[in-house]
């Protein structure tokens, strides 16, 4: 996100979040007053860019509730932590997820305001057009980061709608019967960003960040396909929404990343290729500002560098998933014997090296529960003049230049290849050539055969540890969560390296987590946030919290 966003998300956000204390909150709903100007809707365009500064929007937030699947694990102690991995998460749970539903309604309130006013102002048609596009991006994408989580088709159905239509007083009202309601109004809200935006093309430079047509169709994909776990012809629809990004061309063609190297996997998360071929959207910052999620799954402390906040772990399953040759694998986790360039050092991981900054020794120690760390977005902590230029000089605030990537052209293909397996059987001959594109670009042989378990797969290891498509959700939605949780998560055992450069010998497994009892009646779905409640009489808490 350009340096504009960036200022004005920072000032609106005091205007604007001191006035939503609750999305039900009515004096605080409605046709906003003062609106006159270009500049004022810019100051309202910016406000729905601010979740992406905070903690739990930017940082942690719902990645405590990735730490239910079996890729990731907590790397520190944490009780709350434990209780949601266990799924005794109670819905006063203090972890930083009780304000994502808060956040993201107040995201759909200030989006209403945009499609309710601005196309009654006297300004130009054209930008009445794009505005209104934004808005009906945001309002479906804020819908989308809770209906996965929150919602379902029985017995406890959807979240709470909210439109521009809705007056204060019928804002409280109960939730509708099935979560598919959302996600037709996600799919419908998505179809009209796309109908409105321009393409990612034509966004001047300085509006890089904000949505455009591929977005809002890449998004609306994304709904369908949890939507099809409850009707299969929502498969339709991920095909639809795939095919207009597929079909574009010239600059606006979407391609994965590949620089013909032997690694392009790795070189795709580095500040140069936030917006390669491959990109589509993504949450985005500077050394000042912006989302600070990279740096909460490295190694704790940061080696007394700069702070990492250790958080997120890989497990070993994870590290089993993919296959020996899969270039993906290191790019996305460290072990034990690996080196990392990290603020100018060389890092030997659970080992020793000279370090010619302080002119000594260092030791390299490991505090992950795993005994692994994730390597995949570590890019912008290597050069030694990173401090101030490329991460944030606070690190308890490890904003940086790499985006967070929310969706990106390999999850379309996954997205669509899923949907032709799902709904033309195995062996599908599209969905092998989709697979078979990504394969190639991991650098591993191109013989999918397109069957169920390996999109699984594909799509677990392809997107490990990014920030929206959740392995969790996914799991849950293949019917594969109670199998899978009932199985222990693993880490790696070693023997630390005692002089410099000296060998660091990985020496076995230990077992992290033990089984764990996910009652797909129940756990399909988490705790509505106890906030939620507050003023509030006919929302309803999920079954069983």
């Amino acid at each position: 996100m350009k340096t504009k966003i960036l200022i004005i998300s920072l000032f609106v956000s005091i205007l604007v979040i001191a006035g939503c204390s609750d999305f039900l909150d009515t004096p605080h709903y409605g046709r906003p007053t003062g609106w006159q100007t270009v500049e004022d809707v810019d100051l309202a365009i910016a406000a729905l860019f601010n979740f992406t500064t905070t903690e739990w929007c930017g940082g942690r937030g719902h990645m405590w509730l990735e730490c239910c699947s079996d890729n990731t694990v907590p790397g520190r102690t944490r009780a709350s932590a434990d209780q949601i991995r266990n799924f005794l998460m109670p819905a006063n749970n203090s972890d930083d997820q009780r304000y994502v539903w808060r956040d993201m309604y107040q995201n759909v309130t200030k989006a209403n305001n945009i499609i309710k006013l601005v196309p009654t102002m006297e300004l130009d048609k054209t930008y009445i057009e794009q505005t209104v596009g934004i808005a009906y991006f945001f309002r479906g994408f804020s819908m989308l980061w809770l209906a996965p989580w929150y919602g379902d088709n029985g017995p406890n159905g959807g979240i709470p709608i909210i439109l521009e239509t809705t007056e204060p007083v019928d804002m409280d009202v109960p939730r509708p019967t099935s979560v598919l309601a959302n996600y037709d109004q996600i799919i419908a809200d998505m179809y009209t960003a796309g109908e409105k935006l321009p393409l990612f093309s034509q966004l001047p430079e300085n509006l890089y960040g904000y949505p455009h047509k591929a977005a809002a169709w890449a998004f609306g994909a994304r709904a369908a396909l949890y939507a099809a776990q409850y009707d299969a012809k929502y498969f339709d629809t991920v095909i639809d929404f795939c095919n207009k990004i597929m079909a574009l061309t010239g600059a606006d063609r979407r391609e994965l990343f590949d620089d013909n190297s032997a690694v392009p996997f790795a070189k795709l998360w580095r500040k140069e290729n936030n917006f390669s071929s491959e990109y589509i959207f993504s949450m985005l910052g500077n050394a000042n500002q912006g989302p600070i999620y990279h740096g909460v799954g490295f190694n704790q402390d940061g080696y007394s560098i700069i702070n990492t906040w250790g958080y997120y772990q890989p497990t070993l399953e994870l590290w089993n998933a993919f296959e020996a040759d899969d270039t993906r694998r290191d790019a996305t986790i460290l072990r034990p014997g690996d080196h990392i360039q990290f603020v100018g050092r060389d890092v030997l991981f659970g080992g020793m090296t000279f370090d010619a900054i302080s002119n000594s020794t260092r030791t390299w120690g490991i505090s992950s529960t795993s005994g692994m760390t994730f390597r995949k977005f570590m890019s912008p902590y290597e050069a030694a003049d990173c401090i101030g230029k490329d991460v944030n000089t606070n690190g308890n605030y490890m904003c940086n230049t790499l985006g967070t990537s929310l969706i990106r052209f390999s999850d379309v293909l996954l997205m669509k290849a899923e949907a032709l397996i799902w709904k033309n059987g195995e062996g599908d001959s599209e969905a092998k050539q989709l697979l078979n594109r990504i394969r190639k670009r991991a650098r591993l042989p191109e013989n999918s055969a397109a069957t169920k378990e390996q999109l699984k797969n594909e799509r677990r290891v392809e997107l490990a540890a990014e920030y929206l498509p959740s392995r969790h959700i996914d799991v849950v939605r293949w019917g594969d969560a109670q199998r899978l949780y009932a199985q222990p998560t693993h880490g790696v055992t070693y023997t630390a390296g005692t002089v410099v450069n000296g060998p660091v010998t990985i020496t076995g497994t230990s077992e992290i987590y033990g089984a764990r009892s996910f009652d797909p009646n129940i756990h399909h779905v988490f705790p509505i946030p106890s906030q939620a409640f507050e003023g509030n009489v006919n929302l309803k808490q999920n079954i069983g919290y």
